[in-house]
């Protein structure tokens, strides 16, 4: 895998091996997304929603995000003292206009964790056994059936990443285009959830199942399989039925093909080398059929901040597999915290306790946060989209550090 120095690959959630080229929990692949400077004046903008209360240590930290390289960025907080909701950069390059704070947005691999909570829901109705072969649930696929369920909510399955993975002595194998130029030329393509699983398993298996971790968006691409096979119905039908219905969320879209962001949005870009020139494309409009199950959706910082906190208030899951889905599996990648199933879990510290999350991105142009406290008490729900110029990768982690602390440590510093 080669790349440009002046390429950050920062949309990506990876083994610990190859931390250095992914910073977002999204598309699991090397997606090349070079993130852009903002207008002159970025100053971050701040909704009525959130006029009655204050907090400096969240407008200092979205807009130092603006000031590393972000395009734009629009934020929403709750907590005990209520919504803060702000936005800071542009919505679209060559303009002023700020990020909408109600814009719509690709979420990447946030879609998983939608995933596994209808899954462990189905688990709960026992439609489906946590510790079932899932070869038992979808036979003419050839699995191994050593793979369980919970290993795909697990990633523990050893399966083969469609876009792209790591073979056990850190050689790159390429997968399916979602990267460089030529996921950028490939961008409006179709896939079927079934075409991409049959790719993964055309690959050899990273190891044994059960034995190892490894994320890998063919898990989720099987559980969309798994939940349609079991209800008979589309996912989009039992994520309405189940968790869009239910909460109301109102922007939460499974989009299939469609290509287009329901209005309003900001829009993303990506920076790519041709030949020996630099270009940005605008790819707000992209097929996520790529991501199927993985990180295909479409949702909204107030959808996602209900959903979450829905979730982890046990609102949605029996507490039992609630807890189950926060066992963190000790050999998953640190940087965001340990995996359960379908989420992260990391401690912040004494004083700030323990989060729980899950990032995302599409391949390009897009990331999205979600973290709450424990109870559902405490959100953070974020948008960020890429503009036209190289990000130092080395900033990143810092920032988000500091987000994240700012929501949930009283703005207690990064460290």
């Amino acid at each position: 895998m080669s790349e440009s120095l002046h390429t950050v690959k920062i949309f990506r959630p990876v083994a610990v091996t190859a931390l250095a080229a992914g910073l977002l929990a999204g598309a699991a692949t090397p997606a090349a997304a070079a993130v852009g400077v903002a207008a002159p004046d970025s100053r971050v903008a701040v909704s009525k929603a959130a006029a009655g209360q204050d907090s400096p240590e969240l407008q200092k930290a979205i807009q130092a995000l603006v000031d590393a390289g972000f395009l734009g960025v629009q934020v929403r907080v709750n907590d005990e003292r209520g919504e803060w909701v702000g936005s800071a950069g542009v919505r679209k390059l060559g303009a002023n206009a700020k990020p909408p704070t109600n814009g719509h947005f690709w979420v990447g691999s946030v879609t998983k964790t939608f995933h596994a909570t209808v899954v462990l829901q189905l688990v709960a109705e026992g439609k489906i056994g946590l510790d079932a072969p899932v070869a038992g649930y979808l036979p003419k696929l050839g699995l191994d059936r050593r793979i369980t369920v919970r290993m795909l909510l697990q990633h523990t399955s050893g399966l083969f990443n469609y876009t792209g993975d790591l073979d056990p002595d850190g050689t790159w194998v390429p997968g399916l285009p979602a990267t460089g130029k030529e996921w950028l030329d490939n961008r409006f393509h179709s896939y079927r959830p079934e075409e991409l699983v049959q790719f993964a398993l055309s690959k050899p298996a990273k190891f044994a199942p059960g034995t190892d971790w490894s994320y890998s968006n063919t898990n989720y691409t099987l559980t969309r399989l798994l939940i349609e096979e079991v209800t008979g119905h589309s996912f989009d039908a039992e994520l309405k039925r189940r968790i869009v219905g239910p909460l109301g969320l109102k922007g939460t879209v499974v989009p299939g093909n469609r290509t287009q962001l329901p209005r309003p949005y900001a829009h993303g870009y990506f920076r790519y080398q041709d030949a020996s020139q630099w270009k940005v494309a605008d790819v707000s409009r992209q097929n996520p059929s790529l991501l199927a199950g993985a990180g295909d959706m479409i949702s909204t910082t107030q959808d996602l901040h209900t959903f979450f906190s829905a979730l982890n208030g046990g609102k949605l899951l029996p507490a039992k597999l609630l807890a189950e889905m926060r066992k963190p599996h000790p050999k998953s990648d640190p940087l965001y915290g340990r995996y359960g199933l379908g989420m992260f879990v990391k401690d912040l510290g004494p004083t700030c306790g323990t989060v729980l999350n899950h990032n995302g991105s599409p391949p390009a142009g897009y990331a999205a946060l979600m973290y709450s406290t424990p109870d559902g008490s405490k959100t953070l729900t974020a948008s960020l989209t890429a503009g036209d110029a190289a990000f130092d990768l080395a900033t990143y982690p810092k920032l988000l550090d500091g987000l994240v602390k700012a929501a949930f440590c009283g703005g207690q510093a990064a460290s």
